[in-house]
């Protein structure tokens, strides 16, 4: 009987666990944490732009005489069609733009690969953003399958076969050899 079993510790991609994905071999995997502080931020920048539009929208709704009491304009996860394409706009379109990054993937150093192909196509980028749905599905386990999968991937990356690496340049940089001399006295530091 085979049971659930959590994954420890940083991973590298493993391409003898999956069908495709060779190309990505080695590459770091973002961990937990990078990528809800992404999505998080993501959700932040998709509201505050939502409210850009909105307000517009709204004041354009009022001047017209729309009773505003029957068109309440709210974004919410699923709670109207415009939200879930909002969402799925945002998340999809920038991802697809952005080579794999919106803009919380960016500061954050984190980038969506896809596993059959460079770069991330439109189709999956859009795949990707709608599955956030079922990934927040049952209380979010499908977040939670993150610690599940050797790959790190949750529900939404394997609906779009991707996954998320963490990028080379957001390692800290590792020098070796001797400390650099300060460029005004000639000395080095010690420490």
């Amino acid at each position: 009987m085979s049971g659930l079993h959590l994954v420890r510790g940083p991973q590298r991609l493993d391409p003898s666990r999956i069908v495709t994905g060779a190309h990505l071999t080695g590459l770091p995997l973002a961990s937990f944490r990078r990528r809800a502080a992404a999505w998080l931020l993501d959700l932040t920048l998709s509201a505050v732009a939502f409210l850009l539009v909105a307000f517009p929208v709204a004041w354009v709704l009022d001047r017209t005489g729309v009773d505003a009491a029957h068109h309440e304009i709210k974004l919410t996860m699923f709670g109207n069609w415009y939200s879930v394409a909002w969402h799925a706009a945002y998340f999809g379109l920038l991802t697809w733009a952005g080579r794999g990054q919106t803009p919380g993937k960016r500061a954050l150093g984190i980038r969506v690969r896809s596993l059959g192909h460079d770069p991330v196509s439109l189709w999956q980028s859009l795949e990707r953003a709608l599955g956030y749905g079922a990934s927040l599905l049952e209380g979010g386990f499908g977040f939670v399958q993150y610690f599940l999968n050797a790959q790190r991937q949750t529900v939404h990356d394997r609906i779009a076969e991707t996954v998320v690496v963490r990028e080379e340049s957001a390692r800290p940089a590792h020098r070796e050899g001797p400390p650099a001399a300060d460029a005004a006295t000639g000395s080095r530091a010690h420490s």
